[in-house]
């Protein structure tokens, strides 16, 4: 089959790979139908190498038909229409006991002290073949893949792989009071749905921070009172003098590990790319490389007593924090990877019925064929051509 091959700092190629076959009872084999570039994958395109070899296969935002199933899946027959979460979850586990699905304790990467395994992600998360391919293999299949209905655009459905889920639980973490203010930095995909279900889920003012047009536009064309921060000299002052005085209730990072305007973190990232991988993967997990520019804005503009909460992935374990101005503000930090299946009950009517109130056939910016997958991912990354979002079409 063909499959999106990373070769290298990027350097990803489509190639001709083994295809996917059940090993365990409990697997599936999925023929994928989209499959879509999440920003995540660009911190594989960038930054992330290092744990990383030539050929394995990347991607973890995938739906399709379900071709085969193990003979221990029950759930599933050959011909349903699922979606992929990109964690792969038992479901059955202390951990998945408590809906803590990104910690599942069967499929945890112990030898790297990491959660659960997932999709095309490195070998810190398992090395398991991802989704950006003709078919997918998805381990535990009785528990993880979502059905939905026959009909409709894959776009319908394609973000409850992800991206959806993750903004969801980000707002949920948020915990912004009913009528209170909700600040996002940046508006990239996850960014701009945060923005959306925060006023979905009650926040009365959405204030979302990011410098591409596109993207401003796009959250303003949905309600969102937009800020371009290539226009303001202090973020978190212009944030609470906007909010009364106080700041927001509630911020959102998602932005992540490359934000802009961090130019030692930045230094800090190339240096590790020129690195041996082994050295690079000492100097990535244990020391601080992560641009905090954005999480420092977030911690400085909410309000005393509010709550920052971070959706966009971070990989040091050293990174610098503001810890007496959190202690003296009382700011509340909630985080993780997003346990999908926990939300997706309460996402799917909003799916399912009339309308589109999350306005998730508003979001893809670009559909392109697999093959086109390396022009895509240059493409996402320099944001070029008004992309927002790209889908893959095996």
């Amino acid at each position: 089959m063909k499959a999106l091959t990373w070769q290298g700092k990027r350097d990803v190629r489509v190639e001709e790979v083994p295809d996917p076959r059940i090993e365990e009872p409990t697997d599936a084999i999925v023929r994928v139908t989209s499959t879509a570039i999440c920003g995540s994958d660009l911190h594989l395109y960038e930054v992330l190498g290092p744990y990383l070899k030539p050929g394995d296969v990347l991607g973890h935002e995938p739906m399709g038909i379900v071709e085969e199933v193990g003979t221990g899946v029950t759930r599933l027959k050959p011909g349903d229409r699922v979606v992929v979460p990109f964690n792969i979850a038992c479901g059955a586990c202390w951990m998945c006991r408590r809906q803590l699905y990104a910690q599942c304790e069967t499929t945890q990467v112990r030898a790297e002290g990491k959660g659960a395994a997932l999709f095309g992600y490195t070998c810190l998360y398992g090395s398991v073949p991802g989704g950006q391919a003709e078919y997918l293999r998805v381990p535990h299949a009785e528990f993880g893949p979502i059905t939905v209905p026959e009909g409709g655009p894959d776009e319908r459905w394609l973000y409850l792989s992800d991206i959806l889920p993750t903004a969801w639980q980000a707002v949920k973490y948020a915990d912004t009071p009913p009528g209170g203010t909700l600040a996002v930095f940046g508006l990239g995909p996850v960014g701009q749905f945060c923005a959306r279900v925060g006023r979905h889920l009650g926040a009365g003012r959405v204030i979302g921070l990011d410098l591409v047009p596109e993207r401003l536009e796009l959250a303003r064309r949905h309600g969102v009172e937009v800020l371009d921060v290539r226009e303001i000299d202090d973020v978190p002052g212009t944030l609470i003098d906007l909010v009364d005085g106080r700041g927001p209730d509630a911020v959102i990072d998602a932005v992540g590990m490359e934000a802009h305007g961090s130019p030692t973190g930045k230094l800090a990232q190339a240096a590790a790319g020129l690195l041996p991988d082994r050295l690079a993967q000492a100097m990535t997990d244990r020391v601080g490389v992560d641009r905090l520019s954005v999480l420092h804005a977030a911690l400085k503009s909410v309000r005393r007593g509010g709550t920052v909460s971070l959706s966009g992935v971070y990989g040091g374990e050293m990174d610098p924090m503001p810890l007496m101005e959190m202690f003296d503000r009382g700011v509340q930090l909630r985080m993780g990877q997003c346990h999908v299946r926990r939300w997706v009950d309460e996402i799917m009517p909003l799916l399912s019925g009339d309308g589109d109130p999350l306005g998730v056939t508003d979001l893809r910016t670009h559909r392109l064929p697999l093959q086109q997958a390396p022009e895509a991912y240059e493409m996402f990354q320099s944001k070029r051509d008004g992309c927002v979002k790209v889908v893959l079409e095996p």
